[in-house]
């Protein structure tokens, strides 16, 4: 993989932004969707919810991040479990 220098923080965002249309966009985002569901893997139960309040749908919706964090760690300590045997 490449390195590159920059002089300016204004010449980071110039380097890193692709046309529209540009075949390297589309397989950026792929990547960038990849390492997301890789690391994250967020779960939403599946189905529409109704609600009577805003309130109630952020309280649903912050049950959901919630059970996501636990489960992304989780996962890390399980892993890291698995390292530490090695």
């Amino acid at each position: 993989m490449p390195v590159d220098k920059f002089r300016h923080v204004g010449d980071m965002e110039r380097a890193n932004w692709l046309p529209p249309g540009d075949p390297r966009l589309f397989r950026a985002i792929r990547a960038t969707w990849t390492l997301a569901d890789r690391i994250a893997r967020p779960h939403f139960p599946p189905g529409v919810y109704k609600h009577r309040t805003a309130a109630s749908a952020d309280a649903l919706r912050a049950e959901w991040e919630q059970a996501n964090f636990e489960a992304f760690h989780a996962r890390r300590a399980q892993h890291a479990a698995g390292d530490a045997t090695r």
